[in-house]
């Protein structure tokens, strides 16, 4: 704003748009301000259920929790009150967590655990793997997964009828599929494959492969990995699902694309939920700027499997207060390792815990607002419970109620919520060596798997060449179908050598630890390269005063 000679406000408009459009942006975000006939930014109050207040109760016992704010607030003091006994009294014996109290700080000092055995089989148990299936080509898995399960056969076209014959479809969504999931491109795959043309790979890509159609094959391939394991071998079915995100680069051109503060690069992110043997439950393509407790969250809620996930492990960047508080709602236990473990602190329940727990008074800061929570049970479980519905997306929940919308009573209700639960997770987690080894193996667990996903999606440097958001969604869910393939295959491959008479008994509790289905030393994806000393590519060069010779 300037004021000239003559007293006349004159306003620079470029910069007041600006200025607004920065405000408007940060307001929209968390819905401050809704857009109408808009569907993510729409009016808040049409994504919570309009009959909540006569169906309450059925609500209620669709998320597990009391009709009752005392009786909810009850079961939390109860769950916290256990933990920080538990604690209180395990820090004193507890060689690898003390609490060093400085002169300005007091912060948390957790020592390392003792280096596990080696597993002495798991070596010796890929070699017989290599002796026996090397070489096998990445689409013949894909192909075997096919011809064992069938689910081409569901992949249905989203014209009115198809016009090609059972066999040559099939044939020709396989290769789709491997061209899409393994970044190679249809143009490739096509030239490599005589007898199909580009564009039949083109038609059918159009007409057959969406994400519907993937999710759906996906959720099939995962539902027999999990049916046909062998309890003796991998144990009982567990409910524990590792989650992470991975980066992966793309044209600049397409919205998603962000540059990635942590790596230093433009790319795009996957978001994996991973079981503890290593085979991936849903995948998501997200910018890199989105948050990631969103992304865990949507995944327990869509994942559509025959897997119970009540067991979330993460790491510092899938976790917040607000997630701790979802975790509780939805009936899932939020196991984040903590980066910045020395900086947490536990919340009391009375003012009168830090004299009650004066082992670890040190670090306990002020105490759960019950009375918000009271205040506002009603209204977060109508968020609750669309959660569950889905009409109300996780990422659209986890901006709603952040900390640019700090001054909504929810958002202090859902904070409150979380710091009690949150601080019954920190008294078991340093009380339990046991449970920070879980939480250790299972995020390596999905570490792994990051450095895997790169040996299947290698074509075109693994880099997305499109600046279609579909079509990039598309790239991410056959990456997830290949591997999902690939450890149904090895699964079978591993559960018939242990069943000889040589390898019965044979392996010990470390080598059943190690033990993984997520390995390709026995796989060839790139396809065949023939080397015959008889067959001659003839050149004709010009050498020597224009002379030509034949090589």
């Amino acid at each position: 704003v300037v004021i000239d000679d003559n007293d006349d406000i004159k306003v620079n408009k470029y910069n007041y748009e600006l200025a607004v459009f920065e405000q408007l942006k940060d307001i929209i975000d968390f819905k401050g301000i809704w857009v109408d006939k808009s569907y993510q930014y729409r009016n808040p109050q049409r994504d919570i259920p309009k009959d909540f207040d006569d169906k309450k109760e059925e609500y209620c016992n669709m998320l597990g929790v009391p009709y009752a704010a005392d009786d909810f607030i009850k079961d939390l003091k109860k769950t916290q009150r256990k933990g920080l006994a538990k604690f209180n009294k395990n820090i004193s014996a507890n060689k690898l967590v003390k609490i060093k109290k400085g002169k300005k700080k007091t912060t948390i000092s957790v020592s390392p655990s003792e280096k596990q055995k080696e597993p002495e089989n798991i070596i010796l148990l890929q070699k017989e793997i290599i002796k026996r299936y090397s070489s096998i080509n990445l689409i013949d898995i894909l192909k075997e997964c096919d011809l064992l399960i069938n689910f081409t056969g569901q992949m249905k076209t989203v014209s009115r009828a198809g016009s090609i014959e059972e066999s040559d479809l099939r044939i020709r969504l396989l290769l789709c599929l491997f061209a899409i999931g393994s970044n190679t491109g249809l143009k490739r795959i096509s030239i490599a494959n005589g007898n199909v043309k580009y564009d039949d790979l083109l038609y059918v890509k159009r007409r057959y492969i969406n994400e519907y159609n993937i999710r759906s094959t996906i959720k099939k391939v995962i539902n027999r990995v999990l049916k046909i394991r062998d309890p003796a071998i991998w144990g009982e079915a567990t409910t524990t699902v590792v989650c992470d995100s991975t980066e992966l680069r793309a044209w600049n051109q397409n919205l998603l694309n962000e540059w990635h503060p942590r790596y230093k690069k433009n790319g795009v992110m996957i978001y994996w939920h991973v079981d503890k043997k290593s085979l991936v439950i849903y995948s998501q393509l997200k910018t890199c700027l989105s948050s990631e407790v969103g992304s865990m969250i949507k995944g327990v809620i869509d994942h559509d499997t025959k897997m119970n996930m009540n067991r979330i492990f993460v790491d510092s960047h899938g976790q917040s207060v607000l997630g701790f508080a979802v975790s509780h709602f939805q009936a899932f236990a939020l196991l984040p390792r903590l980066k910045a473990i020395d900086k947490q602190k536990l919340c009391g329940i009375t003012p009168k815990d830090k004299k009650k727990y004066s082992n670890i008074s040190a670090i306990m800061r002020g105490t759960v607002k019950w009375s918000l929570i009271k205040e506002n049970y009603d209204d977060m479980l109508k968020y609750m419970a669309a959660l569950k519905l889905g009409t109300i997306e996780p990422e659209v929940l986890v901006r709603r109620f952040g900390r640019k919308n700090y001054e909504h009573p929810l958002y202090k209700a859902f904070t409150e919520v979380g710091k009690a639960v949150k601080t019954s997770f920190l008294c078991d987690y340093l009380a339990e060596e046991e449970l920070r080894i879980e939480v250790n193996e299972g995020l390596n667990v999905v570490e792994r798997l990051n450095n895997f996903m790169d040996f299947i999606f290698y074509g075109k440097l693994g880099e997305l060449k499109t600046n279609q958001t579909e079509d990039q969604k598309l790239a991410v869910l056959c990456l997830h179908l290949l591997q999902a393939c690939m450890v149904y295959v090895n699964t079978l491959i591993i559960q018939e050598i242990l069943s000889e008479p040589e390898w019965k008994n044979r392996l010990t509790p470390e080598d059943y630890r190690a033990l993984t289905p997520l390995f390709a030393a026995h796989i060839n994806p790139y396809g065949l390269f023939p080397v015959d000393l008889a067959k001659r590519i003839f050149l004709y060069t010009n050498v020597m005063k224009g002379t030509t010779y034949a090589v």
